[in-house]
């Protein structure tokens, strides 16, 4: 809790609906990041299945 400090005493100069404001708009980009993760890890999840779905029935169809 030491190494926070000197952060916590530099917020201490700058009023607090700005430090909170602040606080929001950055914990809002990382959520915005992570959905951001989240919705292209669903794309790619998607395209692998299909991917294997197709290449299940097409061996399925050859026989093998």
């Amino acid at each position: 809790m030491e190494s926070l400090d000197p952060i916590v005493q530099n917020l201490a100069a700058y009023p607090r609906w700005l430090v909170a404001t602040c606080g929001v708009v950055v914990a809002l980009g990382l959520i915005w990041v992570l959905v951001k993760i989240l919705k292209w890890t669903l794309y790619l999840a998607a395209i692998v299945l299909a991917g294997c779905a197709v290449t299940a029935i097409v061996l399925w169809w050859l026989g093998r």
